[in-house]
Protein backbone atom coordinates (compact mmCIF):
# COMPACT_ATOMS: atom_id res chain seq x y z
CA UNK A 1 0.00 0.00 0.00
CA UNK A 2 1.32 3.40 -0.36
CA UNK A 3 1.61 5.74 2.18
CA UNK A 4 3.37 8.75 2.85
CA UNK A 5 6.30 9.43 4.84
CA UNK A 6 4.88 10.39 7.97
CA UNK A 7 2.53 7.65 8.00
CA UNK A 8 5.56 5.30 7.04
CA UNK A 9 7.06 6.79 10.39
CA UNK A 10 4.07 6.15 12.69
CA UNK A 11 3.19 2.74 10.84
CA UNK A 12 7.06 1.46 11.80
CA UNK A 13 6.80 2.89 15.06
CA UNK A 14 3.82 0.78 15.78
CA UNK A 15 5.78 -2.39 14.45
CA UNK A 16 8.34 -1.65 16.87
CA UNK A 17 5.96 -1.89 19.79
CA UNK A 18 6.47 2.14 20.18
CA UNK A 19 3.27 3.55 22.44
CA UNK A 20 4.46 6.83 23.43
CA UNK A 21 7.27 9.71 21.98
CA UNK A 22 7.96 12.80 23.71
CA UNK A 23 8.07 15.72 21.47
CA UNK A 24 7.82 19.52 20.79
CA UNK A 25 6.39 20.37 17.21
CA UNK A 26 7.80 22.96 14.55
CA UNK A 27 7.62 23.64 11.17
CA UNK A 28 9.55 21.21 9.29
CA UNK A 29 7.80 18.95 11.32
CA UNK A 30 4.65 19.72 10.58
CA UNK A 31 3.43 16.96 8.03
CA UNK A 32 4.41 14.66 11.07
CA UNK A 33 2.43 16.05 13.82
CA UNK A 34 -0.71 16.21 11.12
CA UNK A 35 -0.63 12.63 10.82
CA UNK A 36 -0.70 11.93 13.95
CA UNK A 37 -4.43 11.54 15.14
CA UNK A 38 -4.34 8.91 12.26
CA UNK A 39 -2.98 6.66 15.16
CA UNK A 40 -4.57 7.15 17.94
CA UNK A 41 -2.32 4.02 19.42
CA UNK A 42 0.76 6.69 19.38
CA UNK A 43 0.67 8.82 22.73
CA UNK A 44 2.43 11.98 22.17
CA UNK A 45 3.64 14.06 25.20
CA UNK A 46 4.19 17.49 24.65
CA UNK A 47 6.68 18.92 26.90
CA UNK A 48 8.17 22.52 26.91
CA UNK A 49 11.47 22.30 25.66
CA UNK A 50 13.05 20.05 23.39
CA UNK A 51 16.04 18.91 25.91
CA UNK A 52 12.63 17.73 28.52
CA UNK A 53 11.58 15.66 25.22
CA UNK A 54 14.94 13.25 25.15
CA UNK A 55 15.89 13.17 28.94
CA UNK A 56 11.82 12.22 28.72
CA UNK A 57 13.00 9.66 26.03
CA UNK A 58 16.19 8.70 27.77
CA UNK A 59 14.17 7.88 31.33
CA UNK A 60 11.71 5.90 29.71
CA UNK A 61 14.32 4.02 28.05
CA UNK A 62 16.02 2.92 31.42
CA UNK A 63 12.64 1.64 32.87
CA UNK A 64 10.88 0.09 30.46
CA UNK A 65 13.65 -1.24 28.77
CA UNK A 66 12.77 -0.45 25.72
CA UNK A 67 13.59 2.54 23.20
CA UNK A 68 12.38 5.79 24.22
CA UNK A 69 11.30 8.16 21.23
CA UNK A 70 11.59 11.65 20.92
CA UNK A 71 11.35 14.13 18.18
CA UNK A 72 11.66 17.94 17.81
CA UNK A 73 11.74 20.21 14.47
CA UNK A 74 14.85 21.12 12.46
CA UNK A 75 17.11 24.06 13.40
CA UNK A 76 17.07 25.19 17.17
CA UNK A 77 14.59 22.18 18.13
CA UNK A 78 17.13 19.82 16.63
CA UNK A 79 20.09 21.41 18.60
CA UNK A 80 18.11 21.57 22.26
CA UNK A 81 17.97 17.49 21.37
CA UNK A 82 21.78 17.31 21.88
CA UNK A 83 22.64 17.22 25.37
CA UNK A 84 19.73 14.64 26.01
CA UNK A 85 21.43 12.96 23.43
CA UNK A 86 24.50 12.88 24.56
CA UNK A 87 23.48 11.80 27.93
CA UNK A 88 21.69 8.62 26.35
CA UNK A 89 25.14 7.94 24.59
CA UNK A 90 27.69 7.84 27.37
CA UNK A 91 24.87 6.15 29.74
CA UNK A 92 24.47 3.72 26.99
CA UNK A 93 20.35 4.44 26.83
CA UNK A 94 18.29 3.40 23.52
CA UNK A 95 16.91 6.45 21.94
CA UNK A 96 15.35 6.99 18.95
CA UNK A 97 15.38 10.90 18.19
CA UNK A 98 13.53 12.06 15.16
CA UNK A 99 14.13 15.82 14.02
CA UNK A 100 12.56 17.39 10.90
CA UNK A 101 14.82 18.63 8.67
CA UNK A 102 14.08 21.96 5.82
CA UNK A 103 12.80 20.85 2.30
CA UNK A 104 14.92 18.63 0.13
CA UNK A 105 15.89 21.84 -2.25
CA UNK A 106 16.62 23.66 0.62
CA UNK A 107 19.35 21.57 2.39
CA UNK A 108 22.78 23.17 2.22
CA UNK A 109 21.45 27.20 1.44
CA UNK A 110 21.58 27.90 5.07
CA UNK A 111 17.73 28.24 4.91
CA UNK A 112 15.69 29.30 7.81
CA UNK A 113 16.01 26.55 10.64
CA UNK A 114 18.50 24.97 8.73
CA UNK A 115 21.19 22.66 10.72
CA UNK A 116 23.54 19.79 9.62
CA UNK A 117 22.20 18.02 12.84
CA UNK A 118 23.67 14.36 11.75
CA UNK A 119 26.94 16.42 11.69
CA UNK A 120 26.40 17.48 14.78
CA UNK A 121 25.49 14.48 17.02
CA UNK A 122 28.18 11.99 14.76
CA UNK A 123 30.41 11.96 17.84
CA UNK A 124 27.19 11.25 20.25
CA UNK A 125 25.18 8.52 18.34
CA UNK A 126 25.28 5.37 18.07
CA UNK A 127 24.10 6.00 14.54
CA UNK A 128 22.73 8.87 12.64
CA UNK A 129 20.53 8.96 8.99
CA UNK A 130 19.07 11.54 6.83
CA UNK A 131 16.48 9.66 5.01
CA UNK A 132 16.46 11.35 1.32
CA UNK A 133 13.59 9.88 0.18
CA UNK A 134 9.78 7.94 1.24
CA UNK A 135 10.97 4.72 -0.22
CA UNK A 136 13.94 4.47 2.46
CA UNK A 137 11.98 4.97 5.53
CA UNK A 138 10.70 1.85 6.47
CA UNK A 139 14.43 0.34 6.13
CA UNK A 140 15.74 3.09 8.12
CA UNK A 141 13.39 2.99 11.25
CA UNK A 142 14.00 -0.99 11.30
CA UNK A 143 18.11 -0.40 11.25
CA UNK A 144 17.34 2.28 13.68
CA UNK A 145 15.20 0.20 16.21
CA UNK A 146 18.05 -2.81 16.12
CA UNK A 147 21.05 -0.65 16.34
CA UNK A 148 19.30 1.17 19.26
CA UNK A 149 18.52 -1.64 21.22
CA UNK A 150 21.49 -4.31 20.26
CA UNK A 151 24.79 -4.38 21.63
CA UNK A 152 25.44 -2.16 23.86
CA UNK A 153 22.57 0.40 23.74
CA UNK A 154 22.69 4.00 22.10
CA UNK A 155 20.87 6.68 20.54
CA UNK A 156 20.08 7.07 16.79
CA UNK A 157 18.67 10.12 15.09
CA UNK A 158 16.87 10.19 12.12
CA UNK A 159 16.60 13.75 9.72
CA UNK A 160 14.14 13.56 8.20
CA UNK A 161 13.59 16.70 5.01
CA UNK A 162 10.06 18.06 5.61
CA UNK A 163 8.78 17.32 2.02
CA UNK A 164 9.78 13.56 2.50
CA UNK A 165 7.28 13.94 5.42
CA UNK A 166 4.73 14.41 2.46
CA UNK A 167 6.60 11.90 -0.22
CA UNK A 168 4.60 9.05 -1.07
CA UNK A 169 5.94 5.41 -1.33
CA UNK A 170 4.95 1.87 -1.42
CA UNK A 171 5.22 0.53 2.30
CA UNK A 172 6.56 -2.94 3.36
CA UNK A 173 7.80 -3.15 6.68
CA UNK A 174 10.85 -5.97 6.89
CA UNK A 175 10.95 -8.61 8.76
CA UNK A 176 14.88 -8.15 9.67
CA UNK A 177 17.65 -6.52 9.25
CA UNK A 178 21.21 -7.08 7.16
CA UNK A 179 24.12 -4.71 8.52
CA UNK A 180 26.97 -6.72 7.34
CA UNK A 181 29.19 -4.65 9.19
CA UNK A 182 27.28 -4.54 12.98
CA UNK A 183 27.52 -7.97 14.64
CA UNK A 184 27.54 -7.50 18.37
CA UNK A 185 29.07 -10.30 19.91
CA UNK A 186 27.17 -11.67 23.07
CA UNK A 187 28.41 -14.72 24.29
CA UNK A 188 32.17 -14.49 25.13
CA UNK A 189 34.62 -16.73 24.04
CA UNK A 190 34.94 -19.95 25.75
CA UNK A 191 38.79 -20.09 26.28
CA UNK A 192 38.78 -16.89 28.11
CA UNK A 193 35.66 -17.64 30.39
CA UNK A 194 37.50 -21.03 31.53
CA UNK A 195 40.83 -18.73 31.96
CA UNK A 196 38.46 -16.23 34.12
CA UNK A 197 36.84 -19.11 36.25
CA UNK A 198 39.94 -20.17 37.35
CA UNK A 199 41.30 -17.03 38.43
CA UNK A 200 38.14 -17.07 40.43
CA UNK A 201 38.32 -20.49 41.97
CA UNK A 202 42.48 -19.21 43.01
CA UNK A 203 41.23 -16.36 44.27
CA UNK A 204 41.49 -15.20 48.00
CA UNK A 205 40.26 -12.14 48.02
CA UNK A 206 38.06 -11.70 45.05
CA UNK A 207 35.49 -8.65 44.19
CA UNK A 208 32.96 -8.11 41.81
CA UNK A 209 32.35 -4.78 40.31
CA UNK A 210 29.12 -4.37 38.79
CA UNK A 211 28.01 -1.86 36.02
CA UNK A 212 25.12 -0.44 34.42
CA UNK A 213 25.52 -3.32 31.53
CA UNK A 214 24.55 -5.95 34.57
CA UNK A 215 21.18 -3.66 34.53
CA UNK A 216 21.16 -3.41 30.71
CA UNK A 217 21.21 -7.09 30.02
CA UNK A 218 19.15 -8.13 33.29
CA UNK A 219 21.82 -10.43 34.13
CA UNK A 220 20.56 -9.93 38.03
CA UNK A 221 19.84 -13.60 39.12
CA UNK A 222 23.04 -14.60 37.12
CA UNK A 223 25.24 -11.84 39.63
CA UNK A 224 23.77 -13.07 42.53
CA UNK A 225 24.17 -16.83 41.48
CA UNK A 226 28.18 -16.07 40.83
CA UNK A 227 28.36 -13.98 44.37
CA UNK A 228 26.91 -16.18 46.61
CA UNK A 229 28.48 -19.65 44.69
CA UNK A 230 32.20 -18.35 45.16
CA UNK A 231 31.21 -15.76 47.80
CA UNK A 232 32.58 -13.01 46.28
CA UNK A 233 31.35 -9.18 47.57
CA UNK A 234 29.98 -7.34 45.36
CA UNK A 235 31.04 -3.70 44.64
CA UNK A 236 28.90 -1.20 42.43
CA UNK A 237 29.42 1.92 39.98
CA UNK A 238 27.01 4.62 40.35
CA UNK A 239 24.58 3.20 37.53
CA UNK A 240 25.38 -0.21 38.54
CA UNK A 241 23.25 0.47 41.75
CA UNK A 242 20.05 -1.68 41.80
CA UNK A 243 21.73 -4.60 39.83
CA UNK A 244 22.27 -6.23 43.32
CA UNK A 245 20.24 -6.00 46.10
CA UNK A 246 21.75 -3.79 49.13
CA UNK A 247 20.74 -5.64 51.84
CA UNK A 248 22.87 -8.55 51.19
CA UNK A 249 25.46 -9.58 53.26
CA UNK A 250 27.38 -9.67 50.24
CA UNK A 251 26.91 -6.20 48.96
CA UNK A 252 29.57 -3.55 49.76
CA UNK A 253 28.04 -0.43 47.69
CA UNK A 254 29.12 1.81 45.19
CA UNK A 255 32.74 2.69 44.58
CA UNK A 256 34.62 5.69 43.65
CA UNK A 257 34.62 9.27 44.18
CA UNK A 258 31.91 9.41 47.45
CA UNK A 259 31.38 5.25 46.76
CA UNK A 260 31.59 3.60 50.18
CA UNK A 261 34.95 3.69 52.38
CA UNK A 262 35.15 0.20 52.98
CA UNK A 263 33.96 -0.49 49.18
CA UNK A 264 37.04 1.45 48.20
CA UNK A 265 39.58 -0.35 50.76
CA UNK A 266 38.45 -3.92 49.36
CA UNK A 267 39.49 -2.99 45.57
CA UNK A 268 42.61 -1.92 47.15
CA UNK A 269 43.26 -4.43 48.94
CA UNK A 270 41.69 -7.19 46.52
CA UNK A 271 44.14 -9.69 44.12
CA UNK A 272 41.10 -10.35 42.01
CA UNK A 273 38.34 -7.65 40.46
CA UNK A 274 35.68 -9.44 38.35
CA UNK A 275 34.46 -6.06 36.40
CA UNK A 276 30.96 -6.81 34.87
CA UNK A 277 29.52 -4.67 32.11
CA UNK A 278 31.66 -1.26 33.59
CA UNK A 279 34.04 1.05 32.01
CA UNK A 280 36.25 1.71 34.82
CA UNK A 281 35.82 5.67 34.13
CA UNK A 282 38.00 8.03 35.67
CA UNK A 283 34.89 8.70 39.46
CA UNK A 284 35.27 5.30 39.76
CA UNK A 285 38.91 4.40 39.33
CA UNK A 286 40.24 7.65 41.36
CA UNK A 287 44.41 7.52 40.33
CA UNK A 288 44.23 5.11 37.55
CA UNK A 289 47.88 4.18 38.68
CA UNK A 290 46.87 3.15 41.81
CA UNK A 291 43.97 1.72 40.77
CA UNK A 292 43.46 -2.20 42.90
CA UNK A 293 47.40 -2.08 42.60
CA UNK A 294 47.26 -6.14 44.08
CA UNK A 295 44.57 -7.24 41.96
CA UNK A 296 44.69 -9.05 38.68
CA UNK A 297 41.80 -7.81 36.41
CA UNK A 298 38.87 -9.66 34.69
CA UNK A 299 36.55 -7.85 32.57
CA UNK A 300 33.44 -8.41 30.70
CA UNK A 301 31.81 -6.13 28.58
CA UNK A 302 29.78 -6.31 24.97
CA UNK A 303 31.78 -3.01 23.95
CA UNK A 304 35.13 -4.72 23.00
CA UNK A 305 36.41 -0.59 22.64
CA UNK A 306 36.00 -0.35 26.54
CA UNK A 307 38.51 -3.07 27.52
CA UNK A 308 42.06 -2.29 28.12
CA UNK A 309 40.63 1.78 27.67
CA UNK A 310 41.29 2.55 30.96
CA UNK A 311 42.86 -0.23 32.97
CA UNK A 312 45.35 -3.14 32.43
CA UNK A 313 42.85 -6.14 31.88
CA UNK A 314 44.40 -10.16 32.53
CA UNK A 315 41.30 -11.56 31.18
CA UNK A 316 39.22 -9.74 28.83
CA UNK A 317 35.84 -11.10 27.71
CA UNK A 318 33.61 -9.72 25.03
CA UNK A 319 29.80 -10.00 25.51
CA UNK A 320 26.81 -9.70 27.02
CA UNK A 321 26.60 -9.45 30.65
CA UNK A 322 23.55 -12.28 31.27
CA UNK A 323 25.23 -14.54 28.46
CA UNK A 324 28.57 -14.86 30.09
CA UNK A 325 27.96 -14.97 34.20
CA UNK A 326 25.84 -17.71 32.95
CA UNK A 327 28.66 -19.64 31.18
CA UNK A 328 30.76 -18.96 33.85
CA UNK A 329 29.32 -19.71 36.73
CA UNK A 330 29.14 -23.34 35.20
CA UNK A 331 32.76 -23.08 35.24
CA UNK A 332 33.25 -21.63 39.19
CA UNK A 333 33.20 -23.18 42.30
CA UNK A 334 31.42 -23.38 45.43
CA UNK A 335 33.32 -22.14 48.29
CA UNK A 336 34.05 -20.31 50.88
CA UNK A 337 36.13 -17.16 51.53
CA UNK A 338 35.68 -16.38 55.31
CA UNK A 339 38.45 -14.79 56.64
CA UNK A 340 37.70 -12.31 53.36
CA UNK A 341 34.30 -11.87 54.32
CA UNK A 342 35.17 -11.25 57.90
CA UNK A 343 37.35 -8.68 57.05
CA UNK A 344 34.62 -7.17 54.35
CA UNK A 345 32.33 -7.26 58.14
CA UNK A 346 34.97 -5.43 60.17
CA UNK A 347 36.04 -2.27 57.62
CA UNK A 348 32.09 -1.75 57.27
CA UNK A 349 31.88 -1.52 61.51
CA UNK A 350 34.68 0.82 61.21
CA UNK A 351 33.24 2.71 58.48
CA UNK A 352 29.43 1.90 58.51
CA UNK A 353 27.04 2.89 55.29
CA UNK A 354 24.24 5.22 55.08
CA UNK A 355 24.78 7.05 58.34
CA UNK A 356 23.02 10.12 58.93
CA UNK A 357 24.49 12.43 61.74
CA UNK A 358 22.70 13.33 64.67
CA UNK A 359 20.82 16.47 65.55
CA UNK A 360 18.08 18.93 65.12
CA UNK A 361 19.58 20.09 61.78
CA UNK A 362 17.77 18.99 58.68
CA UNK A 363 20.35 17.50 56.80
CA UNK A 364 19.59 15.85 52.99
CA UNK A 365 20.85 12.23 54.56
CA UNK A 366 17.69 12.08 56.52
CA UNK A 367 15.38 13.40 53.85
CA UNK A 368 16.88 10.69 51.01
CA UNK A 369 16.85 8.10 54.22
CA UNK A 370 12.85 8.88 55.04
CA UNK A 371 12.14 8.33 51.43
CA UNK A 372 13.39 5.06 51.88
CA UNK A 373 12.09 4.45 54.54
CA UNK A 374 8.87 5.67 54.22
CA UNK A 375 8.87 3.88 50.65
CA UNK A 376 10.16 0.30 52.37
CA UNK A 377 12.68 0.44 49.31
CA UNK A 378 9.75 0.11 47.02
CA UNK A 379 10.49 3.48 44.70
CA UNK A 380 11.89 4.34 41.57
CA UNK A 381 14.54 7.17 42.33
CA UNK A 382 15.34 9.40 39.31
CA UNK A 383 18.26 12.28 40.34
CA UNK A 384 20.14 15.09 38.69
CA UNK A 385 23.73 15.70 38.76
CA UNK A 386 25.21 16.92 42.30
CA UNK A 387 25.33 16.50 45.85
CA UNK A 388 21.66 15.32 46.04
CA UNK A 389 22.63 12.38 43.71
CA UNK A 390 25.10 11.71 45.53
CA UNK A 391 23.42 11.38 48.48
CA UNK A 392 20.52 9.49 46.60
CA UNK A 393 23.42 6.81 46.07
CA UNK A 394 24.52 6.77 49.75
CA UNK A 395 21.59 6.78 51.52
CA UNK A 396 18.82 5.11 49.81
CA UNK A 397 18.80 1.05 50.38
CA UNK A 398 17.77 -0.24 46.87
CA UNK A 399 16.47 -3.48 47.22
CA UNK A 400 14.57 -3.82 43.86
CA UNK A 401 16.64 -4.16 40.63
CA UNK A 402 16.85 -1.22 38.15
CA UNK A 403 15.01 1.41 40.84
CA UNK A 404 18.15 3.99 40.30
CA UNK A 405 18.08 6.16 37.33
CA UNK A 406 20.88 9.08 37.02
CA UNK A 407 22.63 10.73 34.54
CA UNK A 408 25.91 9.39 34.78
CA UNK A 409 28.92 9.73 32.32
CA UNK A 410 27.70 13.30 31.23
CA UNK A 411 26.43 14.42 34.91
CA UNK A 412 23.86 16.46 33.42
CA UNK A 413 22.32 18.69 35.60
CA UNK A 414 18.08 19.42 35.30
CA UNK A 415 18.18 15.57 33.94
CA UNK A 416 15.71 14.02 36.82
CA UNK A 417 12.37 16.09 36.03
CA UNK A 418 11.82 15.04 32.63
CA UNK A 419 13.83 11.76 32.95
CA UNK A 420 11.33 10.83 36.26
CA UNK A 421 8.34 11.85 33.54
CA UNK A 422 9.81 9.47 31.00
CA UNK A 423 10.40 6.85 34.16
CA UNK A 424 6.86 6.79 35.32
CA UNK A 425 5.13 6.97 32.07
CA UNK A 426 7.11 3.78 31.12
CA UNK A 427 6.36 1.98 34.54
CA UNK A 428 2.77 3.68 35.53
CA UNK A 429 2.44 1.29 38.17
CA UNK A 430 5.96 1.97 40.06
CA UNK A 431 6.67 5.04 42.55
CA UNK A 432 8.92 7.58 40.95
CA UNK A 433 10.62 9.84 42.94
CA UNK A 434 12.41 12.99 41.31
CA UNK A 435 15.09 13.87 43.78
CA UNK A 436 16.47 17.25 42.72
CA UNK A 437 19.05 20.03 43.39
CA UNK A 438 17.92 23.71 43.80
CA UNK A 439 19.81 24.28 40.89
CA UNK A 440 19.34 21.82 38.49
CA UNK A 441 15.94 21.38 39.01
CA UNK A 442 15.22 25.36 37.68
CA UNK A 443 17.36 23.93 34.40
CA UNK A 444 14.66 21.88 33.72
CA UNK A 445 11.73 23.42 35.81
CA UNK A 446 9.30 24.66 32.84
CA UNK A 447 8.65 20.58 32.61
CA UNK A 448 6.27 20.98 35.70
CA UNK A 449 3.79 22.53 32.91
CA UNK A 450 4.01 18.73 31.23
CA UNK A 451 3.92 16.70 34.89
CA UNK A 452 0.59 18.79 35.48
CA UNK A 453 -0.98 18.80 32.02
CA UNK A 454 -0.32 15.11 31.85
CA UNK A 455 -1.18 14.31 35.39
CA UNK A 456 2.11 12.25 35.46
CA UNK A 457 1.46 11.05 39.35
CA UNK A 458 5.63 11.39 40.30
CA UNK A 459 6.72 12.91 44.11
CA UNK A 460 9.66 15.56 43.81
CA UNK A 461 11.61 16.42 46.40
CA UNK A 462 14.07 19.53 46.06
CA UNK A 463 17.31 19.10 47.87
CA UNK A 464 16.82 23.06 48.54
CA UNK A 465 20.14 24.26 50.19
CA UNK A 466 20.97 27.76 48.19
CA UNK A 467 24.28 26.56 46.73
CA UNK A 468 25.27 25.03 43.52
CA UNK A 469 26.31 22.25 46.17
CA UNK A 470 28.89 20.13 44.60
CA UNK A 471 30.91 23.13 42.99
CA UNK A 472 30.38 24.74 46.22
CA UNK A 473 31.82 21.90 48.21
CA UNK A 474 35.16 21.41 45.89
CA UNK A 475 35.50 25.45 46.47
CA UNK A 476 35.52 24.78 50.52
CA UNK A 477 37.52 21.88 50.78
CA UNK A 478 40.23 22.87 47.29
CA UNK A 479 39.69 26.55 46.43
CA UNK A 480 40.16 28.59 49.70
CA UNK A 481 36.42 28.20 50.58
CA UNK A 482 36.08 31.64 47.70
CA UNK A 483 32.30 30.85 46.87
CA UNK A 484 32.98 31.70 43.21
CA UNK A 485 28.96 31.90 41.73
CA UNK A 486 27.52 29.12 43.55
CA UNK A 487 25.61 30.71 45.90
CA UNK A 488 22.56 30.89 44.19
CA UNK A 489 19.19 32.42 44.71
CA UNK A 490 15.53 30.64 43.61
CA UNK A 491 11.96 31.35 43.16
CA UNK A 492 9.72 30.11 45.97
CA UNK A 493 8.92 26.45 44.71
CA UNK A 494 5.54 25.59 46.46
CA UNK A 495 4.31 28.85 44.71
CA UNK A 496 5.64 27.71 41.24
CA UNK A 497 4.37 24.43 42.08
CA UNK A 498 0.93 25.95 42.81
CA UNK A 499 0.95 27.84 39.79
CA UNK A 500 0.82 24.70 37.69
CA UNK A 501 -1.69 23.08 40.31
CA UNK A 502 0.62 20.99 41.80
CA UNK A 503 0.30 20.27 45.38
CA UNK A 504 2.94 21.26 47.41
CA UNK A 505 4.88 22.01 50.80
CA UNK A 506 7.65 23.46 52.37
CA UNK A 507 9.86 21.49 54.67
CA UNK A 508 12.16 22.62 57.10
CA UNK A 509 12.38 20.42 60.59
CA UNK A 510 13.18 16.91 60.62
CA UNK A 511 10.08 16.21 62.51
CA UNK A 512 8.00 17.53 58.92
CA UNK A 513 10.22 15.04 57.00
CA UNK A 514 8.22 12.17 57.47
CA UNK A 515 4.84 13.26 57.29
CA UNK A 516 5.32 15.33 53.85
CA UNK A 517 6.56 12.27 52.28
CA UNK A 518 3.74 10.55 53.42
CA UNK A 519 1.20 13.10 52.64
CA UNK A 520 3.32 12.89 49.07
CA UNK A 521 2.34 9.31 48.82
CA UNK A 522 -0.73 9.21 49.86
CA UNK A 523 -1.71 11.90 46.87
CA UNK A 524 -2.96 10.26 43.93
CA UNK A 525 -1.28 12.82 41.66
CA UNK A 526 2.09 14.49 41.51
CA UNK A 527 3.38 16.31 44.72
CA UNK A 528 6.28 18.33 45.35
CA UNK A 529 8.35 18.73 48.44
CA UNK A 530 10.77 21.82 48.70
CA UNK A 531 13.10 20.34 51.67
CA UNK A 532 15.04 23.26 53.36
CA UNK A 533 18.55 21.82 54.48
CA UNK A 534 21.78 22.83 55.80
CA UNK A 535 23.57 25.14 52.77
CA UNK A 536 27.25 23.75 53.89
CA UNK A 537 27.02 20.09 54.05
CA UNK A 538 29.25 17.96 52.06
CA UNK A 539 29.28 14.36 50.66
CA UNK A 540 31.91 11.94 52.75
CA UNK A 541 33.73 10.28 51.86
CA UNK A 542 35.41 12.08 49.10
CA UNK A 543 38.16 10.21 46.98
CA UNK A 544 40.33 14.01 46.69
CA UNK A 545 41.26 14.74 42.54
CA UNK A 546 44.55 12.76 41.81
CA UNK A 547 44.33 10.78 44.90
CA UNK A 548 44.13 6.94 45.03
CA UNK A 549 40.90 5.07 46.10
CA UNK A 550 41.81 4.39 49.72
CA UNK A 551 43.19 7.81 49.94
CA UNK A 552 39.79 9.51 50.70
CA UNK A 553 38.34 12.29 53.43
CA UNK A 554 35.61 10.47 55.81
CA UNK A 555 33.15 12.44 57.53
CA UNK A 556 33.16 13.25 61.12
CA UNK A 557 32.92 10.43 63.77
CA UNK A 558 29.82 11.86 65.34
CA UNK A 559 27.25 9.85 62.87
CA UNK A 560 24.55 7.30 63.52
CA UNK A 561 23.94 4.22 61.35
CA UNK A 562 20.57 5.15 59.68
CA UNK A 563 17.76 2.45 60.07
CA UNK A 564 17.17 0.80 57.11
CA UNK A 565 20.93 -0.61 56.73
CA UNK A 566 19.48 -4.21 58.32
CA UNK A 567 20.86 -6.98 55.59
CA UNK A 568 19.56 -10.12 54.81
CA UNK A 569 21.98 -13.15 54.84
CA UNK A 570 23.00 -14.88 51.38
Amino acid sequence: MRLTGAQIICESLIKEGVEVMFGFPGGSLLPFYDTLPQYPQLRHILVRHEQGAAHAADGYARAAGRAGVCCATSGPGATNLVTGIANAYLDSSPVIALTGQVARPFIGKDAFQEIDITGITLPITKHNYVVMSAAEMANVLKEAFHIATTGRPGPVLIDVPRDVFVEEAEFHYPAKVDLPGYKPILRGHAAQIKKAARLINEAQRPVIISGRGVVISRAYEELRELAEKAQIPVITTLLGISSFPENHMLSLGMLGMHGMAHANMAVNEADLVIAVGMRFDDRATAKVSAFAPKARIIHVDIDPAEIGKNVRVDVPIVGDARDVLKDLNKEVITRARLDWISQMEAWRQCHPPRIVREGDDLIPQYVIHSICEVTEGNSIIVTGVGQHQMWSAQCFCYKKPNTLISSGGLGTMGFELPAAIGAKVGCPGETVWCVAGDGGFQMTIQELATVAQEKTAIKIAIINNGFLGMVRQWQELFYGRRYVATPLSGPDFVKIADAYGIPAMRVRTRLEVIPAIQKAMEHSGPFLIDFVVEPEENVYPMVPPGAALADLIEAPRTELVAPGSDRVSE
